[in-house]
């Protein structure tokens, strides 16, 4: 059960992702005598926390009163002062939060202050929708790897582009609109170089006029060179992933553009994509978009590396028996081995269908490793 009170503060949690990392986006609301007196979500990097920014509006208000927070607030100093103090300082007398915070730091220890303090402490609330937020999150405490999630838009029989490789467009203004918002809540996204020659993408957030956008690290993975230096993605901003027998004057050119280029271990001649994934991880980003294309989805689902996947399926028909397949691969060889989703929410976009939910591995051997 989630009360009346955490789902404001999920909102306010929701409102803060694609913008903290690497701390996790959190959201806080301060309740007194049943009115919501205060609310605040996590700052960027070196910023506020959400408890503070919400005991700030809430002032005087705060005495007596109770701090929702969508994770354990935390008891240690980095570059922001604990909130457990300021929760305590502020003269609130209980504190709920959604769930405990796996970083070492904290895990436990800010609730112990909390009621060291003589505050009433209750957690579970809204704990659901808390680690559905904070999948990224979580994800790189326990591992140091980000979240992938992973986005296609598909026809009917599983088409990405034509026989021709024309994709422009396979899915509808709605849900091109929805990529967009989607975009914003992530700190990076990646495509592979065939989709940077079909396409010539920005990957870049671009909403509504006056709304603000946190432009996430545009990621190109390229084991053989073939992007050209005057590709759209590249530039300051752009991360180009690719092996050491890639060409050095390649590399030089697009290092022109602004791009930083990764150079990573490779495997069957391509990058590494566990390797990448530390990398990431370590630079702190949370949450990684892949948009594509079938190659490197294919890559992502073979080596179990997918978190959460997003499809959009459009009203037609491509049929070609050339045409791109959204997910490529070794894949399954029987059905027994086929990912399935759990999770699952079904959503209209305009004339096409979104489905989204987490895969679930088979307990199926791969027939590839016998």
């Amino acid at each position: 059960m989630t009360s009346e009170f955490m789902r404001l503060a999920l909102l306010e949690a929701d409102a803060a992702l694609g913008s903290t990392s690497p701390n996790p986006a959190v959201g806080a609301v301060v309740v007194k005598d049943g009115q919501v007196v205060g609310r605040g979500r996590t700052q960027p990097p070196g910023g506020p926390h959400a408890e503070v920014m919400a005991l700030r509006e809430a002032g005087d208000a705060a005495r007596g009163a109770t701090v929702y927070s969508t994770l354990e607030p935390c008891s240690h100093t980095g570059r922001t002062g604990p909130c457990t103090e300021a929760i305590i300082e502020a003269g609130a007398a209980e504190v709920v939060f959604a769930m405990h915070d796996p970083d070492e730091q904290v895990d436990g220890r800010g609730e112990a202050r909390l009621r060291q303090a003589g505050l009433r402490v209750t957690s579970g609330d809204g704990e659901t929708e808390a680690e559905r937020l904070l999948q990224g999150y979580l994800k790189h405490r326990r591992t140091g790897m980000p979240a992938v999630i992973v986005k296609y838009a598909a026809s009917l029989d599983g088409r990405i582009a034509s026989a021709s490789g024309d994709a422009r467009w396979v899915s509808g203004p709605e849900a091109r609109a929805w990529v967009h918002r989607l975009r914003r809540r992530v700190d990076a996204i990646a495509v592979g170089s065939g989709t940077v020659l079909a396409d010539d993408p920005e990957l870049t957030v671009r909403l509504e006029e006056g709304e603000p956008a946190t432009q996430p690290l545009r990621i190109v993975i390229d084991s053989r060179g073939r992007t050209p230096a005057s590709a759209r993605v590249l530039g300051v901003g752009a991360l180009v992933a690719t092996v050491a027998d890639s060409p050095l004057d390649w590399r030089a050119a697009l290092a022109s553009t602004g791009a930083e280029v990764l150079v990573l271990p490779e495997v069957d001649g391509h990058v590494s994509l566990e390797a990448l994934l530390r990398d990431l991880g370590a630079r702190g980003v949370l949450h990684l978009l892949v948009e594509g294309g079938g190659a490197l989805l294919g890559s992502l689902f073979d080596e179990k590396q997918v978190d959460r996947l997003y499809a959009v399926i459009a009203p037609l028909v491509i049929g070609a028996a050339d045409a791109p397949a959204a997910v490529a691969g070794r894949g399954a060889q029987v059905m027994a081995q086929a990912v399935r989703l759990q999770d699952l929410s079904v959503e209209r976009l305009g004339p096409d269908t979104l489905i989204a939910g987490v895969p679930v591995w088979p307990d199926v051997p791969d027939a590839h490793s016998t």
